[in-house]
């Protein structure tokens, strides 16, 4: 049974820092690359961050480069998200996705409040 499975979330003040995971079992983690998405209330989902599948390529959003850093660990099947400086319009619920030539899978998601 596929599962992506997203946590750290939560209501951060702006200029706060969060750090989300997302971990994978049921499929071959290290043959997908892995994505992050958001989506606020009323705006379409849109992707965050990528990261290859050995690591070695990644790319961002223009509105989070230089503010969120993606990583992943193949040993243990999770990826992360970095999120520092954070901003109100950041306010959204975070996905993970996983995806290849065969197909992709989603997480539940976790929300992401930033506010004062």
């Amino acid at each position: 049974q596929v599962q992506l499975v997203e946590s750290g979330g939560g209501l951060v003040q702006p200029g706060g820092s969060l750090r989300l995971s997302c971990a994978a079992s049921g499929f071959t983690f290290s043959t997908y690359a892995m994505n992050w998405y958001r989506q606020a209330p009323g705006k379409e989902r849109e992707l965050v961050a990528s990261i290859s599948r050995t690591s070695l390529n990644t790319a961002y959003a223009d509105s989070v480069k230089g503010r969120f850093t993606i990583s992943r660990d193949n040993a243990k099947n999770a990826v992360y998200l970095q999120m520092n400086s954070l901003k109100p319009e950041d306010t959204a619920v975070y996905y993970c996705n996983a995806r290849n030539s065969g197909g992709y899978y989603w997480g539940q998601g976790t929300q992401v409040t930033v506010s004062s």
